[in-house]
């Protein structure tokens, strides 16, 4: 009978598997124990069922050990990283103990090389299953962490895209690390698959070039859903960015579908980031105005847009001679990106303007023509 001393560095556990073995071992005589079935002795296979229900037992321990601890954790912290670890630990499954256990076991039994190597090959896909599957539940939990502070839905669903993709990588690696493990030539088969990757992108290039630019929009952020833009011909408010398309809906009413590539290679005005509007404020008054009132004006439109609410006056001048006007010039910020109430301000200011100069007898100049006659010689 094989000696479990190959497990000497489990210490207590060692002794306690040795114990229970030579106390079987004394219940019968030595004869029974050399009796041999498929090129292995009696003691050996009982060795093999203890050492299997020993480990089986010190798994089922050490889980419940760590997820209790975890648990009192939890219980007194409020960070859900706790959570996360709880997750990783429950992901390996009664089956995955089972058979871990058996494979340990399954040293003090001389078995063909084909039987060793079958059992070598299921242990290495097992493991780094789990690996990939824990590697997974972290991704999975910080794009979870990462969408509940987005309001976005676009962006959620970029995130989730964004996860799927990771998530394949993940499996790719761990199948060409299983795959290098067992003698294949991973440099040929990628090259192979490089060949045919580059097809496939060719082919799905125009939703690959999509798929890559609502990344940008999502990491750079021109624009998100609720802002007001303009894009070439097109204005209105962003309702969703989607992985191919964004969707604006228009000033007159109607949904503007525009692929997120032409989003990111045209120039976009974004109007809900502007902190305040500039506005120029042209307008004329008639020739025959006295000077007394022409010098009066541009104090008389400072005090109209300083009352205004919202309004921020810069500055006001007698610009130029028009054909039919004495042209003055005003600018003033509405300090708001609200495209409402900026109507609402100007409109303010413009009634303003008629009210008093209509007070001051100010007669607003308009396009007119006088005609000469003369009698001639």
């Amino acid at each position: 009978m094989k000696k479990v001393a190959v497990y000497g560095e489990f210490g207590i556990i060692n002794n306690m598997i040795e114990s229970i073995i030579t106390l079987l071992h004394s219940l019968f005589p030595s004869a029974v124990w050399e009796i041999s079935f498929w090129g292995n002795s009696l003691g050996a296979y009982v060795s093999v069922v203890v050492v299997f229900l020993a480990f089986v037992i010190i798994f089922k321990i050490f889980q419940s050990a760590v997820l209790g601890a975890l648990k009192r954790f939890a219980e007194r912290t409020k960070t859900t990283l706790d959570d996360l670890f709880v997750r990783i630990i429950r992901s390996f499954h009664p089956p995955f103990y089972l058979f871990l256990a058996f494979y340990v076991a399954l040293q003090f039994l001389s078995v063909s090389s084909f039987v060793g190597r079958a059992i070598d090959i299921i242990l290495l896909i097992w493991v780094v299953y789990q690996i990939v599957l824990a590697v997974q539940i972290v991704l999975d939990f910080v794009i979870r962490r990462k969408q509940s502070f987005e309001e976005d839905a676009g962006a959620k669903n970029i995130l989730d895209i964004g996860g799927n993709i990771l998530k394949w990588i993940l499996w790719i690696f761990g199948a060409l690390f299983v795959l290098s493990n067992l003698g294949v030539e991973i440099t040929s088969l990628i090259a192979g698959l490089g060949i045919g990757g580059v097809a496939v992108a060719f082919a799905l290039q125009n939703i690959l070039s999509d798929l890559f630019s609502s990344f940008a929009i999502y990491l750079d952020k021109p624009f998100q859903v609720g802002d007001f833009i303009i894009v070439g011909t097109y204005s209105g408010v962003v309702e969703r960015i989607g992985i191919k398309t964004t969707r604006i809906r228009a000033l007159q009413g109607e949904e503007v579908v525009i692929s997120n590539r032409e989003l990111t290679s045209v120039r976009v005005q974004n109007f809900k980031k502007l902190k305040e509007r500039r506005v120029v404020f042209l307008f004329g008054v008639a020739y025959e105005t006295p000077n007394e009132k022409v010098k009066k004006i541009p104090s008389i439109i400072q005090e109209i847009v300083e009352g205004v609410e919202g309004a921020r006056f810069d500055r006001s001048h007698f610009q130029s001679f028009d054909d039919s006007a004495l042209l003055f010039e005003t600018v003033y910020f509405i300090e708001s990106n609200d495209y409402t109430k900026y109507m609402d301000i100007q409109q303010a200011v413009n009634l303003g303007v008629k009210e008093v100069f209509e007070k001051e007898e100010i007669a607003m100049a308009y396009p007119t023509q006088t005609i000469y006659l003369a009698k001639g010689d």
